[in-house]
């Protein structure tokens, strides 16, 4: 399996991730052509080799052309314009789920609906670009899994439109939560808010130290040259020859709440919106709770870094008073997904392994409930249909 570690010894950005994917081996023009599925001009990419600190890396600028790209947009402007980007769903949904996290963070810290929340200093374009462009680059590398070190996020002051803030500026250390950071003598923002929701958003999971073969390393500048610190960000890729089942793999946080005094048609809203948010898994169970009222325990499993956000949509979103957690481990095989082509459409495919042994090949229930709504063929019928092309493929891995 195809990894990625993040380290982070100088902090993290959109530029640094995609100058490191350049210097890794990812050509300019591949992903120029990639971003050009996002409906998006008025900007070019530019790369360079620079020298930081006496270590070579390479400096990727996205050039904007004209005026007026710095303007504020919306959440609505975003979605729009990812939703109607040609881009391979992984990378669509990925990114969504990337702009709706940053969105969230900036509306949380800043006390604005979410709806009517800005993104200011990160403007339109170039957070775009930053975030599709490393999106494309590890797609095109094909990475399936994504660690970061710990993340030193500088010291000091930042100016932005909300005034002179400290570093790392809040809707960075919101997007942060969960993961180890460090402060260091550096008085500059050394991690961005696009580079800590790009951690955030690839699901990275926290390693002291790479545990695979490196077969590439990149590195990534930042635009200064300090006098005792390489400013690059270091991607190392390799591949894993055996499941990582480590403590940081493994551990979860269930939440749990039951509630007996909400209308059932609110739950769907309420799971809907909780694995947005990046819960592992939602579930209703049937409970008599005291002096035998029938109720309903709702369970949540999430990554530590996402509990605060889950404890958030149940209080918003439920009727419930009280919460609870308890911290366990998990252990899950590794899975791939894999798009298949039938006369149906395309049909992303889940493969779940156990070592070097197929377990499962199971199609996405999403694709082949959209192949049914398109053909009029019972969804029981497609899933027949496609098992010979399933079976192929366990047959030939």
């Amino acid at each position: 399996m195809k990894s990625v570690y993040f380290d982070c010894f100088a902090g993290i950005s959109g530029d640094m991730c995609l100058g490191a994917l350049v210097d890794a081996g990812v050509p300019l023009a591949d992903l120029e052509k990639s971003l050009k599925d996002l409906p998006v001009t008025g900007y070019s990419l530019s790369s360079r080799k620079v020298t930081r600190n006496g270590v070579s890396a390479t400096k990727v600028d996205v050039i904007l052309k004209g005026k007026g790209h710095g303007k504020a947009v919306r959440w609505e402007d975003i979605a729009g314009i990812i939703n109607s980007s040609t881009l391979k769903n992984t990378v669509k949904q990925r990114g969504l789920h990337i702009f709706r996290t940053l969105f969230e963070a900036e509306a949380k810290v800043h006390g604005e609906p979410f709806e009517e929340v800005h993104l200011h200093e990160l403007g339109g374009i170039d957070c775009l670009v930053d975030i599709f462009g490393t999106l494309c680059g590890l797609s095109l590398l094909g990475v399936e899994r994504v660690y970061t070190s710990a993340i030193n996020v500088g010291s000091g002051t930042v100016e932005t439109d909300h005034g002179v803030l400290p570093v790392p500026a809040p809707a960075t250390a919101e997007l942060l939560k969960g993961f180890p950071v460090y402060r260091s003598d550096i008085p500059f923002e050394l991690t961005t808010p696009t580079g800590a929701v790009l951690l955030k958003g690839l699901d990275a999971r926290h390693l002291p130290k790479p545990l695979f073969s490196i077969n590439s390393i990149g590195y990534g500048a930042g635009n200064k040259d300090f006098p005792t610190l390489p400013n690059t960000l270091r991607l190392l890729i390799g591949e894993e020859n055996e499941p990582a089942h480590s403590m940081a793999d493994t551990a979860v946080t269930v939440i749990e709440t039951n509630i007996d005094d909400m209308s059932p048609q609110f739950y769907e809203n309420v799971m809907d919106a909780l694995l947005d948010a990046g819960a592992l898994d939602v579930f209703l169970e049937n409970i008599i709770m005291k002096k035998s009222r029938p109720g309903v325990k709702l369970t949540v499993i999430a990554r530590e870094q996402d509990v605060e956000r889950v404890a958030e949509i149940l209080f918003a979103e439920t009727t419930t008073i009280g919460v609870r957690f308890h911290r366990t481990e998990r252990r899950i095989l590794d899975r791939e997904i894999r798009e298949i082509t039938t006369r149906w459409g395309t049909i992303r495919v889940k493969i779940s392994r156990h070592g070097n042994a197929v377990t499962t090949v199971t199609p996405e229930y999403e694709d082949l409930k959209a192949a049914a709504k398109k053909t009029g063929i019972p969804i029981r019928k497609l899933a027949e249909q496609i098992a010979p092309e399933l079976d192929h493929i366990r047959d030939t891995i």
